[in-house]
Formats: structure tokens, C-alpha cells, sequence
């Protein structure tokens, strides 16, 4: 859409983009519009919906009239910025990120993250998944929308939205308990006892040179504290020196699987913040051992759809190290089943 730029105009929500909170809805409409330009706006009331006030998280329903103010003669600070970056992807990158794809269909596309590569820019990231995915569709097609998030060093399955209204609906799914997801992890240790569900409060705290992002224990009722529920399974173990861990969030806290592993004395191999007193095992590479083995989501034909991304290399030669074999563990979510146990 071209920018508002002399008069008010009142846009009707499509039905396919039902459920998306106002503030996503207002970037895709106007690419150029900032996240403070939409936020002043709203505060001001020039922009409003079905004649109401509103705010930047209100979920929009199909049928409902967003009021868009006339946008010219603003303010430097309230005028729409050109991106340098928005379309250029080198065709080698377009290439990389084609090479990640495990599965498309009419609704999303889901990537194998690979290690060290972030999932949106920020300061000093320019290289990103958010920021390559344009080429990840063909002419006419929308930019594919992120649903989830997976931190830098996380590898595994990454899953992209192919339009709004798929955007909103596997938003749902992962705020719910709708969807399975199982992440493989090597512990240093072997936790005990092999299978358990944790659970704890937990509140972000300044980390190591100032790291606003690094989560510390809290206790319920702590201004913002969250509560996060994990289940956990040993899949196999190098004595009492590693462990290879199945993880099953029940909770999408920030860095969750990290914090719990860490907090019953078993961190995760690689990690540099969330730490344990355990000595690492030697001749495993560097780098993070955490992966986003598998995802299952309701499927519309009434079976679910498993999205499975096989083993970055780093992970492969920690398994050859330490003895692990992924083939025991050929279904991921078998552990996790009512019932199921884990195989050793």
C-alpha cells in the first residue's frame, strides 16, 4: 500500500487478517511506518478503530474500520523512512536460505535454523533471517512473516507465516498448548532423575557486561516474574560427564530450556550464560548444543503435520565423541508421550 499522504481514509479489515494485533496490521500496510511513529499516533488518537481509541496490541477482527490520518506536513520524526536494506538479498544468500527449507505447503515455510545466524536484526545484526526470507517467495507472493523465535545460537526448526490471516492463526497455536515442540540438548552431566518436569518462576536480570536478557530465579508474585514448565527426558548419557536431553517446553519463556537446565546443576554444553561448576568434555566442538529437533502441529486434514530438522554439524561430532546415537530416538516426540518412556 502507498502512504496516506493528504487526507483520512478508513481501511476495512480483510477476513484473512483476522486476529492480528494493530500494530503488525499498520507495518504491513505502511512498510515504512515505525513501531514509535504507530505508538505516538495511537496516543494521540489519529489513529483509531471503529471510531474508538485503541492501542497498539488490540487484535483486530474482520469487518472492522481502521481510521489512517492525513500524513503530510509532519513532523521530520513522524515521516516514513526508506529501508537501504528492504529488497537486497546477494544471490548467494538467497541461496542459503533456500538450502534451509524442510517443508512448504500454503501456509508456512519452515526453516533448519543454523547456528550463529539471528532470527531478526537489531543493533549491529544485519544479517538475518527475518531480513533474507524475501527470498523465500516467488513474484506476487507476501514476505513470509515470522511466528516463533529461536535464539541466535539455537539451530533447528524455524516455522514463517505465508500470509496474514496463516500468520494469526499459528500465532494462536504457539501461544496455546496446541503444538509439540522437542528440542535435543547435550547436558554437561547426566540430570537426575532421567525424566521429570520442572517448574520455577523466573525473572530477567543483568547478566554478564551488562546482558539485560539473561533470566534469574524469582519467586511467585516478584513484579515480573514468569512461571516456566519444562519436561525432560535422558536420551542416552556419557557416564556422569554428559548427557544427551530431550526438552519439551510446556511454556514460550525466554531462554527457558537454558535457565532450568543450569539451575539443577546441569547446563547445557557451549552455553556461556547460563553456566554450571561441571567440567566440559573434551574434543566436542565450540558453540551452543541446543536444537530445535521437532515440531507437531494440528493439521487441516485431521492428521498433524511433524516437522523434524536434522543435526547441525557441531552436534553430529559431539554425538561421534561422546557415543550418542540419534537413531534410537528416530520418533522425538516418543518421549513425551503418555506413557511413553525414554529409550537409553
Amino acid at each position: 500500500m502507498t502512504w496516506n499522504a493528504g487526507q483520512v481514509v478508513h481501511i476495512t479489515v480483510h477476513p484473512d487478517e483476522g486476529d492480528v494485533r494493530l500494530d503488525r496490521w499498520l507495518r504491513r500496510k505502511f512498510q515504512h511506518l515505525s513501531q514509535p511513529q504507530i505508538e505516538r499516533l495511537l496516543r494521540r488518537g489519529e489513529i483509531r478503530v471503529d471510531g474508538a481509541r485503541a492501542k497498539s496490541n488490540a487484535r483486530l477482527r474482520p469487518g472492522q474500520s481502521v481510521r489512517i490520518p492525513p500524513l503530510q506536513d509532519r513532523p521530520e520524526e513522524d515521516r516514513p523512512r526508506k529501508s537501504s536494506n528492504v529488497g537486497r538479498v546477494s544471490a548467494e544468500d538467497a541461496e542459503w536460505i533456500r538450502s534451509m527449507v524442510i517443508h512448504e505447503d500454503d501456509r508456512l515455510i519452515a526453516l533448519n535454523k543454523p547456528f550463529g545466524l539471528a532470527v531478526q536484526g537489531g543493533t549491529g545484526t544485519h544479517r538475518h533471517i527475518d531480513g533474507f526470507s524475501s527470498a523465500l517467495v516467488r513474484e506476487g507472493e507476501e514476505k513470509p512473516r515470522l511466528v516463533h523465535r529461536l535464539d541466535r545460537d539455537t539451530t533447528g526448526v524455524l516455522v514463517l507465516a505465508k500470509t496474514a490471516s496463516a500468520a494469526a492463526e499459528l500465532g494462536k497455536l504457539f501461544r496455546s498448548r496446541a503444538l509439540q515442540k522437542v528440542y535435543w540438548a547435550v547436558t554437561l552431566g547426566s540430570p537426575y532423575p532421567p525424566e521429570a518436569q520442572l517448574r520455577g518462576w523466573m525473572i530477567k536480570a543483568e547478566g554478564p557486561g551488562g546482558d539485560k536478557e539473561k533470566m534469574r530465579s524469582a519467586v511467585h508474585g516478584e513484579k515480573g516474574a514468569v512461571h516456566a514448565v519444562t519436561d525432560y527426558a535422558v536420551l542416552s548419557n556419557a557416564g556422569q560427564l554428559a548427557a544427551w536431553v530431550a526438552l519439551s517446553p510446556q511454556t514460550g519463556r525466554t531462554h527457558q530450556l537454558r535457565f532450568h537446565m543450569a539451575e539443577i546443576g546441569c547446563a547445557i554444553l557451549g552455553d556461556n550464560k547460563y553456566t554450571c561448576v561441571r567440567p566440559e568434555p573434551g574434543g566436542v566442538p565450540d558453540g551452543l548444543h541446543l536444537h530445535a529437533r521437532a515440531l507437531k502441529l494440528p493439521g487441516r486434514n485431521g492428521r498433524p503435520l511433524e516437522l523434524v530438522a536434522e543435526l547441525p554439524q557441531h552436534f553430529e561430532l559431539t554425538f561421534e565423541v561422546l557415543g550418542f546415537d540419534a537413531d534410537i530416538a528416530d520418533d522425538p516426540f516418543r518421549p513425551f508421550e503418555r506413557g511413553g518412556r525414554a529409550r537409553k
